[in-house]
């Protein structure tokens, strides 16, 4: 590291940073073993020899080991070791991340006396299906419910003993409106009944069941509001209760009608409008929030979430007939035409010029034909998604490099965060990059294979700890540097 440069203002994430270099020496990464701070990221390492997995192990630092159970190129000779450790959070570490290995090690931790252990083994999706079925009827109903909701392909036996459960919570997972997996498993049709006179089974089960009118109209009326959602999406709801349901006090309700395909327009015109009626002044509602009483939070609460299911809307029926709903009104409804792939070309371009966002990269998604670099650059700087994600349009269509080189000095920081993506962008554009006043564009380019040494040195003392932690983990980093950054946290 040349002398000009200070030492790292944030030196713990640098560290952090180098210890996942791919080009750091084995000896240097021995020499972490030493380190007792932050979450043992070096033994997650893919390159770690068996005499420093030995080693990490002998030493027992809580972090390092827990690092090193979470590795998933750990050798299986290794995982049984830990397999055995005193440590819970050890084993539960080695139950999350055993995929690929032997059937030994399954068997062992399904005996474990840690609960959390045979839960995420329950969780995992490599577990042989003989195992889980016997932790299907493991003592503890914590892990009877995570087999209910994780392992949703489960045979009708093992399916059948969950729903009916003496415990309330194993029931409610094993018959839930939501899973952690798909498809959604359906209950056989003898217990359903059963199943929909209990109140914790209840609103998983009305998807399933014979809707008469009795029921429909008893359902209605249920105080549970995830009963009424349910409702509210049945096939055969009669329209009257329809009708009834578009005004029920939760909105998320209306959104489940507003969805259906038997909705009469004034009706869905009136969920879209009282959905989109703000209750508490325009801008960020938290800033509201200690104005509001609690019945009135609540409220606020729930009417937020109504909005963004509505916004996150795709009806299937509006994908398969996708052209009267090119031009409809509803965000949601734009979005699901632009799913189809059997529109015209003047609609398709239509949609891929629409005022949101959503709908514009949707439409790009099922038209990649029709996306040229000028209209590719138009969706990304244009690109305003309705939560954070780390997805833009230049991950699916990427932009030429002179377009890139270009975009180097575009105003839009965004934008120049994409200039790094040329891997053979000109030296003196990457210099310049590194010297960026936006954090996230030196960051991107901290990155870059190309950056020049004493450059990437330089990022090391970045007052941004992300960018600094980058650099450290750019395999350009010179080896000076490395032996530097050891050095300074006494290592």
């Amino acid at each position: 590291m040349p002398d000009d440069v200070p030492p790292p203002v944030h030196l713990d994430p640098v560290l952090d940073g180098l210890a996942k270099n791919p080009a750091l020496p084995a000896e240097l990464v021995r020499r972490f073993l030493g380190r007792r701070k932050g979450l043992g990221q070096v033994a997650k390492r893919p390159d770690l020899s068996e005499d420093v997995i030995a080693e990490i192990i002998a030493v027992d630092d809580h972090w390092l080991t827990h690092s090193l159970a979470l590795n998933r190129r750990l050798p299986p000779a290794f995982r049984m070791i830990l397999a055995g450790h005193a440590d819970p959070s050890i084993r539960r570490a080695v139950a999350v991340a055993a995929e690929g290995s032997p059937r030994a090690l399954y068997e062992r931790l399904l005996d474990d006396g840690d609960q959390q252990v045979r839960q995420y083994l329950a969780e995992n999706d490599h577990t042989p299906d003989d195992l889980r079925t016997r932790l299907a009827a493991d003592p503890s109903p914590e892990v009877r419910a995570a087999v209910a909701q994780w392992w949703t392909a489960a045979p009708e036996p093992v399916r059948r003993r969950l729903l009916t459960d003496p415990e309330d919570s194993v029931r409610a997972a094993a018959c839930a409106t939501y899973f952690r997996r798909l498809p959604h498993p359906v209950p056989p049709p003898d217990l359903v009944p059963r199943l929909l006179a209990d109140p914790v089974t209840r609103a998983g089960a009305v998807r399933h069941c014979t809707l008469d009118t009795a029921t429909a109209h008893r359902l209605a009326e249920d105080p549970d509001d995830e009963v009424r959602i349910a409702l509210a999406a049945h096939p055969d709801l009669p329209s009257a209760l329809r009708d009834a349901l578009a005004q029920d006090p939760d909105p998320r309700v209306a959104v489940r009608v507003f969805a259906r395909e038997d909705t009469p327009e004034p009706v869905r015109a009136r969920i879209h409008d009282r959905i989109h009626s703000p209750s508490t002044p325009p801008g960020d509602w938290l800033t509201h929030a200690e104005s509001l009483d609690d019945v009135a939070f609540e409220r606020e609460v729930m009417d937020q979430v109504a909005r963004a299911e509505l916004r996150a809307l795709r009806p299937a029926w509006v994908t398969a007939d996708p052209v009267p709903y090119a031009d409809s009104p509803y965000v949601c409804f734009r979005a699901s035409a632009a799913m189809s792939d059997r529109l015209p070309p003047p609609l398709v371009a239509r949609l891929l010029d629409d005022e949101e966002s959503s709908v514009r990269t949707t439409m790009a998604l099922h038209a990649r034909d029709r996306i040229d670099p000028a209209t590719a650059e138009r969706l990304d700087r244009t690109h305003r998604p309705d939560k954070r994600v780390l997805w833009r349009p230049a991950d699916d269509f990427p932009l030429p490099p002179e377009a890139l080189r270009r975009l180097a000095t575009d105003p839009d920081p965004r934008m120049r965060q994409l200039a790094p993506r040329d891997p053979d962008l000109p030296l003196p554009v990457i210099r310049r990059l590194a010297t960026d006043p936006d954090d996230v564009v030196r960051r991107t380019v901290a990155a870059h294979p190309r950056l020049p040494p004493d450059d990437l040195t330089r990022l090391l003392a970045d007052p941004s700890e992300h960018v600094a932690a980058t650099a450290a983990a750019n395999p350009a980093l010179p080896l000076a540097s490395m032996h530097r950054l050891l050095a300074l946290a006494g290592l």
